[in-house]
């Protein structure tokens, strides 16, 4: 059985249809069907239901789905093990986090097609954490890795961060010197979630209250520049910010914990030169823009 019809299998039933799947390969839609024709006619058995939306697995599909995307894996490891060099190929599938992934993380995506052209990279912009397995991601781009995870993690870099406000802000309603004179100001926050600040070698831990919400760093920073209240963020989303005045670090004698950046991926034994090239990458990026992300040590 061709290694590309099994690819093909596993990119339609991943897509929910032939045309997202052919979009995805970056073939034309009757080849993707050619292809699952030849699958299914080796087998002898119907793997795909098709219906005016896209395609449905059978229950045959769905066992020979993981099957078949195992397969693929494999053969992608040993190709990788007998050619550690030279042009990558096939498809990599990233998940990274919307708030800085699509400002910050894209420019190595796509520096990283330039450099090898017969690579198809599918990138997912969310900051929800992502199921990698059950949704066919190669790897993830995470600002935190939860220990208890059975994903493999790599450090690829610093995320530090500060409180901010702007001067207008400060100006009306005073600066906190302490965490504990945070309850008496408006926080921005994405939700309910707790702000932890460093008190020496000790953790504090604030929960403030404020009137606006938003699920997105970038739109907090830009409230705070509009003087809504202050912001716990990392630097990245207010390096600018802070070089033109428009926002101030304050409480600076309380730091924010250190953060880093992650790239995760699904249990196994060797991780994909695919997915270690992104990283290196990522390593390398890290180290070449300290201002905006801070300096290790």
């Amino acid at each position: 059985m061709d290694i590309e019809d099994l690819r093909t299998f596993v990119a339609v039933a991943d897509a929910g249809g032939v045309s997202a799947a052919a979009r995805r390969l970056g073939v034309s839609k009757s080849i993707v069907s050619r292809r699952l024709f030849r699958v299914e006619a080796e087998l002898g058995v119907q793997l795909l239901s098709r219906t005016t939306r896209g395609a449905a697995l059978t229950e045959a599909g769905t066992t020979f789905r993981d099957h078949a995307a195992r397969a693929s894996a494999e053969i992608d490891t040993a190709r990788e093990a007998i050619l550690p060099t030279g042009e990558l190929r096939g498809g990599l599938r990233v998940a990274m986090p919307l708030t800085f992934g699509a400002t910050h993380f894209a420019p190595v995506l796509a520096e990283m097609a330039r450099l090898h052209p017969k690579l198809q990279i599918h990138t997912s912009y969310s900051d929800r954490v992502v199921d990698l397995i059950a949704e066919g991601f190669d790897c993830a781009i995470r600002g935190a890795y939860l220990q208890d995870s059975n994903l493999i993690a790599k450090r690829v870099g610093p995320i530090h961060g500060k409180l901010v406000a702007s001067p207008d802000y400060i100006e009306m309603h005073g600066s906190p010197e302490t965490p504990g004179e945070l309850v008496a100001h408006q926080a921005l926050m994405q939700g309910t979630e707790a702000w932890q600040f460093m008190d020496g070698d000790k953790i504090v831990t604030v929960q403030p209250q404020g009137r606006f919400k938003a699920d997105s760093a970038i739109a907090l920073a830009a409230a705070a520049a509009a003087g809504l209240g202050i912001a716990w963020l990392p630097d990245c989303i207010t390096y600018e910010y802070v070089a033109s005045g428009a926002l101030v670090p304050i409480m600076t004698r309380y730091p924010v914990p250190p953060g880093a950046a992650y790239v995760v991926r699904p249990p196994g034994q060797y991780p994909t030169r695919k997915v270690r090239v992104l990283t290196q990458m990522l390593i390398e990026y890290f180290k070449r823009n300290p201002d905006l992300w801070g300096l290790d040590g």
